[in-house]
C-alpha cells in the first residue's frame, strides 16, 4: 500500500526515453496526435501551469468529457509534482463545488460543454484562482490553446516526483453523505498498469477505444494508461452511442474498450449489431456488476471475449479480473486476483485465504491507495491487520480462485455503472420540510441494472407527492442519483441502535409493483400504504 522507491519519475525527461515518437497516440475526430506531439504539448502545458503558480502538491481539476486535453492535463500536472483531480461530468454544480473546495483546487480546466456547470461551481470556491476552457471561453476564462501557447518553447520541466507522491485524487461517494477523495500515488498507477499488462495481452499495435469516462478510474487506468504504456493508440470517444461505437469499431479496427453491463446490452440490442464487423476486437473489459448471461453469450458467440473485472477507486482500481481462459465458462465471475495484488476474506481472526471461502473481501498490494484526502479517521478505519484494505463487498471464491461478488456491506448500489450511496440521497431528501424520515435502496432495472427506490415517511399534517420528492432531489444531485421510484410508508424499519434495516426494505421492494406510473395524488401523514 505505502510502498515506493527511490526512482524519481520526473527526473527522467521524456525526450531521453522516446521509443517511437512518430507513432500515432491519439485520434479525436479528424485530428490526430503523435507521441512526440503529446510530449511537446504536455511540456508546454506544464510550463504554462507553472506560470499560473501551480507547484508540487497543488491540486488541478478537470471537468469534461473524454478529450485529449484531459490526458495532457493529467500528464502536465504530474510533471509538476501537482495532483490531478478528475471530476464527474454527471454531477450537479453543488457537488462539483464541494469537491473543488474539499480538495482545495487552485485551477479548474473544463470542456466548453461543461461551461454552465463549471461556472456555477467555481463561484462558491474561492480557492480556484484560474479557470481554463477547452474550446471557446466565456466569463473571462482562459482558453486552453492560448494557455498552451503561453507555455512556449523552453527547457523540459525538471521536477522530481517519487512513486510515493500523490498523483491524483479520485472522489468516491461517501457512506456518510459526503464524497471522499481517494489519494492515488504514482506508484499505485504504475503497479496497476503492471497488473493489467500481466493479466491482459496489450500490444503496441493495439487501437483502443476510449469510450468509458476518464473521470472514472476504470476507464482511465484499466485500458487507456496500459495502452499508452505499451505505445498503442487511443481513439477518443466523448460520449457513448451504441451505433457510433459499432461503426467506430469497424472503421478504426478497434482492438479493445472498457464498458459497463448497460453499455454491453445496448450494443447487442442495436440494429447494426449483427451486421457490424467486430473481428478486430481481441477483448472487451467491463465491470460495475455482472453482465446478464444472455448478453455475455451474445458477445462470446461473435468471437469477442468479454472479461469482467472488479475493483475500486481506492485500488487504482484492479483487484480481480477474468482471464481469457475460463471467462466463457464463468460468465458472471469477476475473475482471479491481479498478479501483484493479495486478496483475502475477512474472518473472525483477520484476513484468511480466499479460495473456497466467502465473506468481506480485503486486499493489499502496491496498487492500494494511501488514504482519503484529509480524513485520517476514515482512512484508519478502512484498514485491518496493518495494510489490508476493506472493500466493503461480500464475495464467494471458488476452489480455483474465481471470485463472485454477492452483496455490498456498505449499501452501495450501482446504476448504469455509477456508484450510488443511499446516505447521500437520503441526506438531500431530509432537507425537504415534509420529509420526517426516509431510506433508499437499489431495485432491479432492465436497462440500468439497478435504480433507486426511496421509502419516505411524511411529517404529521404535511403533504408530499412522488413528483415533488424526486424534483427536490433533481438539481441537488446528479440525475442518475435521483430515485426512479418513491413509496410512502408509515415508518422506516430500524434496529435497536437506530440503523436502517435495509434487508427488510429490499424484501418489501420485491413485493411492490414498480411497473406502474408514479402517482400524482399527494401522500399525507395519514392513509399511506
Amino acid at each position: 500500500m505505502r510502498r515506493g522507491g527511490d526512482l524519481g519519475i520526473g527526473s527522467w525527461p521524456a525526450r531521453r526515453a522516446r521509443i517511437a515518437p512518430e507513432r500515432t497516440v491519439l485520434v479525436h475526430g479528424e485530428q490526430s496526435w503523435t507521441y512526440a506531439d503529446l510530449y511537446e504539448r504536455t511540456e508546454r502545458l506544464a510550463r504554462a501551469l507553472r506560470g499560473l503558480g501551480v507547484g508540487p502538491g497543488d491540486r488541478v481539476a478537470y471537468l469534461g468529457v473524454n478529450h485529449p486535453a484531459l490526458l495532457e492535463t493529467l500528464f502536465a500536472v504530474g510533471r509538476l509534482g501537482a495532483i490531478f483531480v478528475p471530476l464527474n461530468t454527471r454531477l450537479a454544480p453543488v457537488e462539483i463545488a464541494y469537491m473543488l473546495g474539499d480538495s482545495g483546487c487552485c485551477v479548474l480546466v473544463h470542456g466548453a460543454e461543461m461551461d454552465s456547470v463549471a461556472w456555477g461551481s467555481v463561484t462558491e470556491v474561492p480557492a480556484v484562482r484560474h479557470v481554463v476552457t477547452v474550446g471557446s471561453a466565456s466569463n473571462d476564462e482562459l482558453e486552453y490553446e492560448r494557455l498552451l501557447a503561453d507555455g512556449g518553447d523552453g527547457e523540459p520541466v525538471e521536477q522530481d516526483v517519487s512513486l510515493e507522491d500523490t498523483s491524483m485524487i479520485i472522489y468516491t461517494s461517501g457512506t456518510t453523505g459526503l464524497p471522499k477523495g481517494a489519494m492515488i500515488t504514482h506508484g499505485n498507477l504504475t503497479w496497476n498498469t503492471m497488473n493489467q499488462l500481466a493479466h491482459v495481452d496489450i500490444l503496441s499495435s493495439d487501437v483502443a477505444l476510449g469510450v468509458a469516462p476518464w473521470f472514472h478510474t476504470a476507464g482511465l487506468n484499466q485500458v487507456t494508461m496500459p495502452t499508452l504504456f505499451k505505445g498503442g493508440q487511443i481513439v477518443v470517444a466523448p460520449k457513448f452511442d451504441p451505433g457510433e461505437l459499432l461503426a467506430t469499431v469497424e472503421r478504426m479496427r478497434i482492438t479493445s474498450f472498457s464498458a459497463v453491463p448497460t453499455m454491453l446490452k445496448m450494443i447487442v440490442e442495436h440494429p447494426d449489431w449483427e451486421s457490424t464487423d467486430v473481428s478486430s476486437l481481441r477483448h472487451v473489459l467491463y465491470g460495475g456488476s455482472p453482465a446478464v448471461e444472455w448478453v455475455a453469450r451474445a458477445w462470446v458467440d461473435r468471437g469477442v471475449p468479454i472479461l469482467q473485472g472488479y475493483g475500486l477507486s481506492e485500488t487504482s482500481p484492479g483487484i480481480v479480473m477474468a482471464t481469457a481462459a475460463g471467462a466463457a465458462e464463468r460468465p458472471v465471475s469477476a475473475g482471479v486476483p491481479h498478479f501483484f495484488t493479495d486478496v483475502a476474506v475477512l474472518g473472525d481472526s483477520g484476513p484468511e485465504p480466499a479460495p473456497g471461502a466467502s465473506g468481506e473481501m480485503v486486499v493489499r498490494g502496491p496498487n492500494v491507495f494511501t488514504g482519503y484526502w484529509q480524513r485520517t479517521e476514515e482512512t484508519d478505519s478502512s484498514f485491518v491487520s496493518g495494510d489490508w484494505f476493506r472493500t466493503g463487498d461480500v464475495v464467494q471464491v471458488d476452489d480455483e480462485g474465481w471470485t463472485y461478488v454477492v452483496d455490498r456491506i456498505k449499501d452501495i448500489f450501482i446504476s448504469g455503472g455509477e456508484n450510488i450511496y443511499p446516505a447521500e440521497v437520503e441526506a438531500v431528501l431530509y432537507t425537504h420540510p415534509s420529509v420526517q424520515s426516509c431510506a433508499v435502496v437499489g431495485v432491479p432495472d432492465n436497462r440500468w441494472g439497478e435504480v433507486g427506490l426511496a421509502f419516505v415517511v411524511v411529517r404529521e399534517g404535511a403533504e408530499l407527492t412522488e413528483d415533488e420528492a424526486t424534483q427536490h432531489v433533481r438539481g441537488r444531485l446528479a440525475h442518475y442519483k435521483v430515485p426512479k421510484y418513491v413509496r410512502f410508508v408509515d415508518s422506516i424499519p430500524t434496529n435497536a441502535t437506530g440503523k436502517i434495516r435495509r434487508v427488510e426494505l429490499r424484501e418489501l421492494a420485491g413485493e411492490l409493483d414498480l411497473g406502474q406510473d408514479q402517482q400524482s395524488e399527494p401522500a399525507t401523514s395519514r392513509g399511506r400504504s
